[in-house]
């Protein structure tokens, strides 16, 4: 497609060419949602569309408003050879399909000692900004990731979206893939077509010695920010975007904080019981004794996300934040 030729894409085209390159490459690979087909419009994001005109209805199902239905045919199909990639419209309604993703895809090669995958992939898209309110936008990683058997991916530009939806297609275990919607259109670096970023490595975004700045999805984009305001006051942070939230690439981080002795973890996600809750748990029994501070989080208040449009800018982590929590973790 003429995408794969550009030097900047968003991640709706990112997410997609990995489609169609999977589905190209491999004709096991089957997509499922809702309205998902191209006479339904090609999903209500366009992430699917024009793949059920090359491919067919087969391979590009439109489904009923039935996430229980969605996921447990994409086990089913798992199960039977396939590698579906089931399409959640929103974050908040696999909530309606907890009991197939947590108890039957992520448990089955559990129960059958190793002997039966579930190759599948569950993409949906949540995020705070469009005023969706708070049955729409909740980041839920957390939970699956404190599931055993899910890998969670959350990327924050389209490069990774694509090489990490590859990954996660090929992967025989079952994948949580996190899109943020107010990135959908945001233009990034363009991927190497077929080239997948390898699940469980997060990427070093910009070296630094004084902080690590730690992040994933849409925050990492303010952490950047933040980052780049720093560099102007003569403070060197390095970034890490963690982009796999399981499995965790604690080497990465531990090597990152271990140099700069100091770390601020930021992410969309409420505070309590969140992905930095467990990464400061780990830095502070590897490095006890090393860092210089404790380990800083910043993230969404312990509420639903609001409506309004004031309460909902203030709910999400923004620059201004994330920099008082570096500039009191640098005190």
């Amino acid at each position: 497609m003429s995408a794969v030729q550009a030097k900047k894409i968003n991640i709706v085209q990112a997410i997609n060419m990995a489609l169609h390159d999977a589905m190209e490459l491999d004709s096991s690979v089957v997509v499922l949602g809702e309205d998902i087909a191209d006479r339904e419009g090609g999903g209500v994001f366009k992430c699917t569309a024009g793949l059920s005109g090359k491919f067919g209805t087969g391979r590009v199902k439109s489904t009923p408003i039935a996430e229980q239905a969605i996921v447990g045919a994409a086990v089913g199909g798992a199960l039977a050879g396939l590698r579906p990639v089931a399409e959640i419209m929103l974050m908040n309604f696999t909530t309606v399909a907890m009991d197939q993703i947590v108890n039957h895809a992520a448990k089955l090669r559990f129960m059958t000692g190793g002997q039966t995958h579930v190759p599948l992939v569950i993409r949906t898209t949540t995020g705070a900004g469009f005023g969706t309110g708070g049955q729409h936008a909740d980041y839920l990683e957390a939970w699956f990731a404190h599931t055993a058997g899910l890998k969670v991916v959350a990327p924050s530009n389209p490069a990774d979206a694509y090489g990490l939806l590859l990954s996660c297609i090929f992967d025989d275990d079952p994948c949580i893939f996190i899109e943020n919607l107010p990135l959908y259109f945001v233009p990034g670096e363009a991927p190497v077509p077929g080239q997948r970023v390898p699940i469980g490595k997060a990427k070093v975004v910009q070296e630094g010695t004084d902080i690590t700045l730690i992040s994933y999805s849409k925050t990492l984009h303010e952490v950047i920010a933040a980052a780049k305001d720093l560099a102007r006051e003569g403070v060197s942070a390095e970034v890490i975007d963690l982009r796999t939230i399981s499995p965790l690439d604690m080497p990465t981080i531990l090597a990152s904080v271990a140099k700069t002795g100091r770390a601020v973890v930021a992410h969309e996600a409420q505070v309590d019981f969140g992905v930095g809750a467990e990464i400061s748990a780990r830095l502070h029994k590897a490095l006890f004794g090393t860092l210089k501070a404790p380990v800083a989080r910043v993230g969404a208040a312990r509420s639903p996300v609001p409506f309004s449009k004031p309460l909902e800018s203030a709910f999400v982590p923004t620059k201004e934040r994330i920099l008082a929590a570096i500039r009191e973790t640098l005190k």
